[in-house]
């Protein structure tokens, strides 16, 4: 694309791609001097120059200017990337239904309902934590909200594929940084808010004001869908000038679940809507997950399609990989991997666990906390499975340049009765919680989900997977069985 396309009287030069990353320049690329928490991009403008960059957006002075690369002064520079990524892909998010998803927990669990569900109506992408993912093609993820270019590139190449709608999950970090600025949302969900990520954000309200851009961006003509039980679900749509709708069980909402019953393998519930009621079975367990799923249906319904027609996909969704997974090899306990990685998440993975083991038989949890995170959540963690747990393993997750052992003294601080361990190898703490659990017994592999790296000191890690390795263990040490891994 020509640059006098993007600027208004700017030279007539070719534009081969958008850039962020001095490491990551091509020929032809213009590159943007984006002052991020580590390094300011206006100190690599002579390295990207060599590189052959051709045009060179800053907000800053630039000392050097050579001849043939242009260089446009903007205000704000994050701003303008927003507004070139999405010209530069033919605005893709105009072309496309677009479901945004925020809150602390459930992003991942409702965008890919909807990215399953609806495309049995309009075929639906899905960006976030899980994958970038559309058709047959799967990528692996980079963020939960990747940046503008990212963004608009994967919903370019989604159009071009054929996809009419596409689902993303919408961060606080990725509203606080403004990746979504452009992007054109239909619908945006709000799930829930509870203590998270205050590392970043540094309070409660601050994080609440990072999800809340998300219903202040939202068009006139879009729909606010909101969990109208959550304490913060009434400011988090003040200003919002969308049409709002809600969901919830405890108190009156447009989509409404009652009459709920919770089983081991799936639930069943009556959903309100209109004065019409509506007899859901779903392969979903654990009242977190009724909640998700009613945000999807009211996010899709709102979208166009008849509730009516929406009802028979639901009784048998796609697994979502590490989103209370059930392993599953014919052993004669619960074996539960779960993200979570919150209080809130913890504490809602722990009730069910306590809903579906018998009065004698135990939980056994295996978990940790992430290094270089809110180190104020590792107590809390610890206090809310002592509450819960006959059994606790504290292993590495994610510890990055801290001590795992260190992690998990912090941990230990809330626990004052349950009996604990630390191991710190992750996969031998999964086969010791395997390992020791009786009939009945439920365990619970909790934080990294279908993660299948580790952060160290020096960056990612492999690491197979807490649902992989779980499922080794029990197939080879527990059933006696050859497994993948032993090929």
């Amino acid at each position: 694309m020509k640059l006098s396309l993007l600027f208004e009287n700017a030279p007539d030069i070719e534009i081969g791609g958008l850039c962020t990353d001095s490491r990551k320049i091509q020929p032809m690329d213009m590159y943007f001097c984006m002052d991020g928490m580590t390094f300011d991009g206006h100190q690599f403008v002579e390295e990207v120059v060599e590189k052959g960059a051709v045009c060179i957006v800053h907000a800053k002075d630039i000392e050097t200017m050579h001849k043939g690369v242009a260089y446009i002064k903007v205000e704000n520079v994050n701003r303008t990337l927003n507004m070139v990524a999405s010209k530069f892909y033919g605005h893709p998010s105009h072309q496309l239904t677009v479901f945004g998803v925020t809150g602390t927990n459930g992003k991942s669990t409702i965008t890919s309902i909807i990215k399953d569900v609806y495309s049995h109506f309009k075929p639906c992408g899905y960006i976030g934590t899980i994958s970038i993912s559309y058709g047959d093609v799967t990528m692996p993820p980079s963020l939960t909200t990747p940046d503008p270019i990212l963004i608009h590139h994967s919903m370019k190449d989604m159009v071009d594929y054929g996809m009419q709608a596409v689902a993303l999950e919408v961060s606080s970090h990725g509203l606080e940084m403004g990746r979504v600025q452009s992007v054109d949302f239909d619908v945006a969900v709000f799930t829930n808010l509870t203590y998270d990520h205050l590392d970043f954000h540094g309070t409660l309200e601050n994080y609440f004001e990072a999800k809340h851009k998300l219903f202040l961006q939202l068009k006139s003509d879009g729909v606010a869908v909101i969990n109208v039980d959550d304490p913060f679900a009434k400011r988090m749509v003040a200003g919002c000038k969308a049409h709002i709708v809600s969901y919830g069980v405890t108190a009156d909402a447009d989509y409404r679940g009652d009459n709920i019953h919770i089983g081991t393998n799936g639930s069943t519930f009556d959903l309100i809507h209109h004065g019409e009621t509506y007899t859901i079975t779903t392969n979903l367990v654990a009242m977190y997950n009724i909640y998700n799923l009613l945000g999807a249906i009211a996010a899709m319904c709102e979208s166009g399609v008849a509730l009516k027609e929406i009802v028979p996909y639901l009784s048998e969704l796609t697994q979502v990989d590490g989103r209370m997974e059930r392993i599953d090899e014919g052993q004669a306990f619960n074996v539960i991997v779960d993200f979570a990685h919150t209080p809130d998440g913890m504490e809602k993975v722990f009730e069910f666990a306590n809903s579906i083991t018998p009065d004698g038989n135990a939980i056994i949890a295996v978990f940790g906390s992430a290094g270089k995170r809110d180190t104020k959540k590792r107590k809390v963690f610890g206090e809310i499975a002592d509450r819960y747990c006959d059994s606790i393993i504290l292993t590495e997750d994610d510890p990055r340049d801290e001590n795992p052992r260190d992690i998990a003294n912090e941990i230990k601080g809330g626990i004052k009765d349950t009996n604990n361990i630390f191991i710190e190898d992750r996969y031998s703490a999964i086969r010791q919680a395997i390992e020791s659990a009786n009939v009945n017994d439920t365990v619970l592999i909790l934080g990294k989900g279908d993660e299948v790296f580790m952060y160290r000191e020096f960056g990612r890690e492999p690491w197979i997977g807490d649902h992989i390795a779980a499922r080794h263990v029990i197939r080879k040490h527990c059933l006696g069985l050859e497994d993948e891994l032993e090929k």
